[in-house]
């Protein structure tokens, strides 16, 4: 194990933390939050001082394999989420440690789960912090900092690997430091696009900018007590289309960029994932035919509803928790399949559901017919048994750790309904779940233990399993 050149990574993780906080800090200043001017400043130094100790001397040996980049991953997760609760407990909105802990890495892992009863009364300057996690978290932190720092070999692939989620990552372009530049030139372009759209529906900058945070890094987090219900249709309608497109393999945007729209619109996963959405926003629509005054409204709550649990971004215009018990199934099964592969939503994702059914397909035919030959393909490639032999360790995995945190959480005695979904919208990075953590309400029922063990299951989710497999397995500490 290569523990200067993880050492390394972690302080420049600090440094680029600090950079964060400066947007904060300058949002404190421009609403005259001086007891948070305060808090950033702190937090900055904090952050700048312990990133320069961990990243002073630079490793001789720059070379990152497998554990290492593992490793890395899963610790820079845990330390972003720990330095970036700090501003939430100096300033006192957040004094309890594990609350801010899981505050702040709902915020970082794209969740939006939160403890806070009420936000509006928090200050512009931390609302601002909470939102901007999402957006550092959507596309990640690590491939941040492979854009911005000169390459030290291909290796690096491990360290996006590690972090970028999906069955498989793979470079847009030779160079892996060109690769992370594109896709942070996307994200950024969609968030500008977006952020004018808003400016437009008559949101002011602030709410703007925070809603953009939130919705491209499909977060949720909201700077309302009611979430996205409050909105004009507009802005719902913009919200909602932009939470589908930041549900999409941002490969795809590469390709229309490159003039290559048509192998995009072919991705088997794409076209998938459209008509998942399209068939549940179908049945949930006419399941909930009466519910609400109009047609219109029906299909627009519907539509919205499943954009954002399917994205895994959180949102809310209405509280599903009203719903039939018909639609409310279809939405904890939209829990688990997520988005895309390649996108800054979570759940399992769509292309390891269509592998694993393709999968089952493969050994059905094999059962009745052992002679013939097989292959699992996506995209008309076939997917190589070591793709396969992940996604089934992942789905094993998957099943442990969730049914592992449903039994801790279960001795806070709340009723299963309650616990199944609280687990399900961590560990898949969606935020709101049914029952007493549906969208009206949120997680400070929970005690401490419960807290922290759902904390977990949100980097967990973030990372898909392995990095914190990797980090907790004592083969990776050895020689």
């Amino acid at each position: 194990m290569n523990y200067r050149i993880i050492l390394y990574v972690l302080g420049n993780v600090l440094k680029v933390e600090a950079l964060a906080m400066v947007l904060p800090l300058v949002c404190s200043l421009m609403y005259k939050e001086f007891d948070c001017v305060f808090v950033f400043i702190i937090c900055i130094l904090l952050c700048l001082i312990c990133g320069v100790l961990l990243s002073f001397k630079q490793p001789q040996k720059r070379e990152i394999y497998a554990k290492e980049g593992f490793v890395t991953a899963a610790l820079s997760w845990i330390i972003i989420s720990i330095f970036g609760s700090i501003p939430f407990i100096i300033s006192g909105y957040i004094p309890n440690f594990i609350d801010a802990l899981f505050e702040t890495a709902s915020g970082f892992t794209t969740t939006g789960a939160s403890i806070l009863e009420k936000v509006e009364y928090l200050p512009k300057g931390i609302l601002f912090w909470r939102s901007f996690t999402h957006w550092i978290g959507g596309m990640g932190v690590l491939v941040f900092l492979l854009a911005i720092l000169p390459a030290s070999g291909g290796s690096n692939v491990y360290l996006m690997r590690a972090e970028s989620p999906g069955p498989s990552v793979s470079k847009l372009v030779p160079r892996l430091r060109e690769t992370a530049r594109i896709l942070y030139g996307i994200y950024i372009f969609i968030t500008v696009i977006l952020t004018l759209l808003l400016l437009i529906g008559k949101l002011d900058l602030f709410e703007a900018l925070v809603t953009t945070f939130e919705t491209v890094g499909t977060g949720g987090f909201a700077v309302r007590n009611s979430s996205a219900e409050g909105y004009s249709s507009y802005v719902q309608i913009v919200i909602n289309i932009f939470m589908l497109l930041c549900g999409v393999d941002f490969t795809a945007y590469y390709l229309i960029i490159m003039k290559k729209g048509k192998l995009a619109l072919k991705s088997d996963e794409i076209k998938t994932y459209f008509l998942i959405y399209l068939t549940a926003t179908i049945l949930i629509t006419i399941n909930c035919i009466g519910i609400y005054p109009s047609i219109f409204d029906t299909i627009k709550h519907s539509s919205f509803q499943v954009a954002s649990i399917m994205t895994t971004t959180g949102f809310t215009t209405t509280d599903f928790n009203v719903w039939p018990s018909f639609s409310k199934t279809i939405i904890v099964l939209l829990m688990f399949i997520g988005a895309c592969a390649g996108s800054t939503g979570g759940g399992i994702k769509v292309s390891r559901i269509i592998i694993a059914l393709k999968s089952i397909i493969k050994e059905i035919k094999i059962s009745s017919h052992p002679r013939n030959i097989e292959k699992v393909t996506i995209n008309k490639r076939v997917v190589e048994h070591e793709t396969l032999r992940a996604i089934n360790v992942y789905f094993i995995s998957y099943i442990a750790i969730f049914t592992i945190s449903l039994l801790i959480i279960s001795l806070d005695n709340l009723d299963f309904t309650t616990n199944f979904t609280a687990v399900a919208a961590t560990m898949n990075n969606i935020g709101p779940g049914l029952s007493e953590v549906g969208p009206s309400a949120n997680y400070s029922i929970y005690s401490p233990l419960s807290t922290f063990v759902l904390t977990i299951d949100m980097l967990i989710g973030r990372l898909e399993i392995f990095p914190f497999l990797v980090l907790c397995s004592p083969y990776a500490w050895k020689k």
